[in-house]
């Protein structure tokens, strides 16, 4: 408001802030013309193809690579947080119930929101940050548990308890099929799983930044970003991207498949991506991984991915369309036995640790995240009509 008390006008932004700068960070960055993105001073990329899962957790939380008696320190310290106290795991079976036919993130939402509760967290603003790296910790190691246990009694299965003497990765499958996987598999997802913990300020992110920015508890500022992952448009598309090769159906269907859909302007899953103008760094290492796996479904998807940038540059020339994370995502989560069902939630269990970084960084700053908006109804003011 100006000193006459007009309002001062207001910057214009892109839709969707796209591009706006909102704060500084130290976490990492995406690069999309580069097709590039890193956790802190590290490719995110070369990260996942060297290190643990944990291993980068603990990069992200206390800014550096651990060494190796770091490294089993804080290993063992965060598996002994996956247990559940006793009435969040005897709320589970009413949560499952409730949640049949929304699925397991939106059960997450409210199974964090007692996990918080029955944990005692205090707001973010009226705790110190030993305390908040805490409350971060132990949300993000439960995640897995309250995922996979809510999967499980959603299908008439008993949960599984989880094991502290495996690796993040394992024992989230383990907890998820109730068997320990094979090495191949496992390192599989736990690539996967590095790949997915941070990518700058996408929805879910900034989402955990504002309610933190309000001082909220850790898991008030986890279920909200819980809730942003839930769209289709930001954390729902790896089982659709399997779905699109389904749709397809075999090789010989490619061509006509796809032309339908690009010259009708549809969007196809698994391709494109708002950040990147060349190929997703992601795919790229997953489709790495798929290869190693081999076998028709790893084949088809290669072959559809050919198909649709030779379209695409047929029928839409000059535009750049590659494959984003979720298409090989879904490819791999599939040879690795994961349910579709699943796929955005064990994407979750990735994000939650970005998240929590996120959230530790944001509380430092007391600023709260208030922007503005630029009126565009009736002018007011107008006198109210007599009934």
């Amino acid at each position: 408001m100006s000193m006459n008390g007009t309002t001062a006008p207001v910057a214009p932004v892109p839709r969707g802030l796209a591009g706006v700068v909102v704060t500084d960070t130290a976490l990492g960055d995406v690069r999309g013309r580069e097709g590039f993105y890193h956790y802190r001073q590290y490719s995110a990329v070369e990260l996942a193809q060297t290190r643990s899962f944990e291993d980068v957790w603990h990069l992200l939380v206390h800014g550096e690579l651990p060494t190796a008696e770091q490294a089993r320190e804080f290993t063992a310290r965060t598996a002994a947080l996956r247990s559940l106290p006793d009435e969040v795991r005897d709320a589970l079976p009413v949560i499952a119930r409730a949640s049949v036919l929304s699925g397991p993130l939106a059960a997450l939402r409210s199974a964090l929101s007692l996990f918080g509760a029955a944990k005692d967290f205090r707001p973010v603003y009226d705790i110190d940050a030993g305390r908040r790296r805490e409350d971060a910790l132990a949300a993000s190691a439960v995640v897995p548990t309250l995922l996979t246990a809510l999967y499980r009694l959603g299908q008439g299965l008993d949960p599984v308890e989880p094991r502290a003497d495996l690796p993040y990765a394992a024992n989230y499958l383990y907890m998820l099929t109730g068997s320990e996987p094979d090495d191949a598999r496992a390192r599989a997802v736990e690539q996967y799983l590095i790949s997915t913990i941070d990518h700058g300020f996408n929805a879910s992110t900034f989402t955990a930044r504002v309610i933190t920015s309000t001082g909220a508890d850790v898991a008030a500022c986890l279920t909200g970003a819980v809730g942003a992952l839930s769209g289709p448009l930001h954390g729902g598309a790896p089982s659709r991207a399997l779905d699109t090769l389904d749709a397809i159906g075999t090789p010989e269907h490619i061509d006509s498949w796809i032309r339908r859909r690009v010259l009708a302007g549809e969007r196809i899953m698994g391709f494109g991506h708002p950040v990147y103008r060349t190929e997703d760094p992601r795919s790229r290492m997953l489709r790495g991984i798929a290869e190693q796996f081999g076998g028709p479904l790893v084949e088809f998807a290669v072959e559809v991915e050919r198909q649709v940038e030779a379209i695409l540059a047929e029928l839409k020339p000059g535009r750049e369309l590659h494959t984003n994370v979720e298409f090989y995502a879904g490819v791999v989560m599939e040879l690795c036995g994961l349910p579709r069902e699943m796929f955005t939630p064990t994407f979750a269990s990735a994000r939650v640790v970005g998240w929590s970084a996120n959230i530790l960084e944001q509380a430092q700053d007391p600023k709260i995240i208030r922007p503005a908006a630029h009126y565009a109804g009736p002018p007011a003011p107008q006198p109210v009509p007599l009934p």
